[in-house]
């Protein structure tokens, strides 16, 4: 048994909507801030590596709040917790723009800006969907919301440049902050929480996390997450300034990620169709494997727009179809009841790839002048990842959370 889903006053399809534009400006957001790299470091004097730890932090931050979030969205509801989300999210990218230094860059960019990004994430987002939604269709939903996500990430690339280009980077952060004010109104729809059924315990957050690390198939995919925010970390942050040491303008820059978007909308969707009809976990491990193919072309031939923009493509398709597999397997494991926590948790590990992924990235630019350490490191972390998926089990584990339950057995 899991818990019962929860009705709504609104109509599902007014929350799905609502959810997935908070998604989208969420996301479309924190996928915009590659754009800022070049002339915040430039204006500021930070250097390559200082800019990729203040986002650096950003990512581990997100990773650390994104389980509390889940939990306090499945305990309180995702709507309240949306709404604070926003406001800490909007507070953050203000304080960006009036950072004067490495310090209170890190402490804004980093910090306060990554706990709203956690608390008011897709992840949240997610697990309210998981609740409202059917369990035969939530796969799809999962992809419309993830895709949502890429829709505001192929919006906010053009408009963020734009913002940069008429007002300077400091107002487009301005103007980005009151933007990210719309989630609050929005979150009223996303009212509601998970309720327990009788038998059912209410387990504390470390408890039901120690039942549910007994699980071997969440283990292995908490570990290969960590992959995927490795790569869409260092590629949001640093492939634009990496086209412009390849010779290429700003603008391809910001392009390129708005085309990995705009795939990604197609890709967000597919997965989640084909979510509901192949074994996810076989699906987890072509993506990664694919990812590594495309890295490797792309390291092979001449760096030029076309090339950039048909890496952008492979990539946005690839790119978040990784999530609603990996929130449709935690879903199936352990119900909905405890799935904002329990994705929140895997979700820490790819937020740990991501901050690998972008300090590492400025690391070796300074130490070396170039990226090309890391999109090697990329290629083979890749192929760990494809390895590790496939051993999972797409299975439900028999009585997680009753009251009469011991802890999933180790597989």
């Amino acid at each position: 048994m899991s818990a019962s889903v929860s009705r709504p006053a609104i109509p599902l399809p007014l929350v799905i909507i609502a959810g997935c534009i908070i998604a989208a400006i969420g996301f479309g957001t924190r996928g915009a801030f590659g754009l800022f790299t070049l002339p915040v470091t430039e204006d500021l004097g930070l250097t390559r590596e200082q800019w990729g730890m203040a986002m650096a932090v950003q990512n581990l931050v997100w990773g650390i709040a994104q389980p509390f979030a889940g939990g306090f969205a499945d305990r309180y509801g995702s709507g309240r917790v949306l709404a604070f989300g926003g406001l800490i999210y909007a507070a953050g990218v203000l304080g960006m723009a009036f950072s004067p230094d490495t310090l209170t860059m890190t402490l804004s960019a980093g910090v306060v800006t990554g706990v709203g990004i956690a608390v008011a994430s897709f992840g949240v987002v997610m697990a309210a969907f998981g609740r409202a939604v059917p369990p035969e269709k939530r796969s799809f939903v999962f992809g419309v919301a993830t895709a949502a996500s890429s829709g505001g990430q192929f919006l906010f690339a053009p408009i963020g440049q734009g913002f940069i280009n008429a007002f300077g980077w400091q107002m487009a952060l301005v103007w980005i902050a009151l933007i990210l004010l719309l989630i609050v109104p929005l979150s009223l729809a996303l009212r509601g929480r998970a309720e327990s059924v009788p038998g059912q315990a209410d387990l504390p957050f470390m408890q039901a996390l120690s039942s549910a690390w007994g699980h071997g198939s969440y283990r292995l995919l908490v570990v290969g997450f960590f992959v995927c925010g490795f790569h869409l970390a260092f590629i949001n942050v640093h492939m634009p300034a990496y086209l412009v040491q390849c010779g290429l303008s700003p603008e391809v820059g910001s392009w390129t990620i708005s085309v990995i978007g705009l795939f990604n909308i197609v890709g967000s969707l597919l997965s989640g169709w084909l979510g509901n009809r192949l074994p996810r976990q076989l699906l987890l491990a072509s993506i990664y494997f694919l990812r590594a193919l495309a890295i490797a072309g792309f390291l092979l031939l001449p760096v030029s727009e076309v090339t950039a923009y048909v890496f952008a493509a492979t990539m946005g398709l690839l790119w978040l179809s990784t999530v609603p597999l990996t929130a449709g397997l935690v879903t199936l494991f352990f119900g909905p009841r405890y799935m904002g926590m329990l994705y929140g948790v895997a979700f820490f590990s790819h937020q740990v790839g991501s901050f690998i992924g972008v300090w590492l990235g400025g690391y070796v630019y300074d130490a070396t002048g170039a990226y090309d350490l890391v999109w090697y490191l990329g290629i083979l972390l890749g192929l760990a990842s494809a390895a590790v998926h496939i051993p999972i089990r797409d299975r439900t584990v028999a009585n997680f959370g009753m009251k009469t339950a011991a802890p999933a057995p180790a597989e």
